[in-house]
């Protein structure tokens, strides 16, 4: 590692610590030239291929914005956020690879979202899995029913057509 300060590549490792919740590892370095300190973090990376073969790395803050939208007039908190947010990353990051498509990174936010908010997830899943029609989306809230931690929530009970009731009152007099 080379120093900042008088760019010699020399230097040796003072001292180690874990940061960012494991994810990284911050080191404090001195230079064997000029004596000065220095820190430096270490992580491993994580790359995001992209539909069109293009790659990026992984962006906890890209994941964050597109949940935000999604969760946008929504009671959903900051903290719950962040929190899902932090799930995805470390979804991504246990399976052990150094690349991950973009379609992994989507079905990994999926889960988290559909137990925090099922609006959001509806939102989220809309667009993600570019829905064109109703019965798609018919069929999602289907799955959603089904699925749900309560149990099956019925279908609400509601009549197509309901008959005009008209009545006239004529008084005498």
């Amino acid at each position: 590692m080379r120093c900042p300060f008088c760019r010699q590549g020399d230097s040796r490792v003072v001292d180690s610590r874990e940061a960012d919740d494991g994810q990284a590892i911050r080191r404090r370095r001195a230079c064997a030239n000029c004596g000065r300190r220095f820190t430096t973090m270490e992580s491993a990376s994580l790359t995001v291929v992209k539909r069109s073969g293009a790659t990026e790395p992984f962006s906890r803050a890209k994941v964050l914005a597109g949940v935000r939208k999604a969760c946008q007039g929504r009671p959903a908190e900051e903290d719950a956020l962040a929190l899902l947010a932090q799930r995805v990353e470390d979804a991504i990051r246990a399976r052990g690879s150094a690349e991950v498509a973009a379609d992994e990174v989507g079905l990994a936010i999926l889960g988290p979202l559909r137990e925090l908010d099922e609006v959001a997830y509806l939102r989220f899943a809309s667009v993600y899995r570019a829905f064109d029609s109703l019965a798609d989306f018919e069929a999602e809230i289907a799955a959603l029913r089904a699925h749900h931690p309560t149990g099956p929530i019925p279908a609400p009970d509601i009549d197509p057509a309901p008959p005009l009731v008209a009545e006239l009152a004529v008084s005498g007099g």
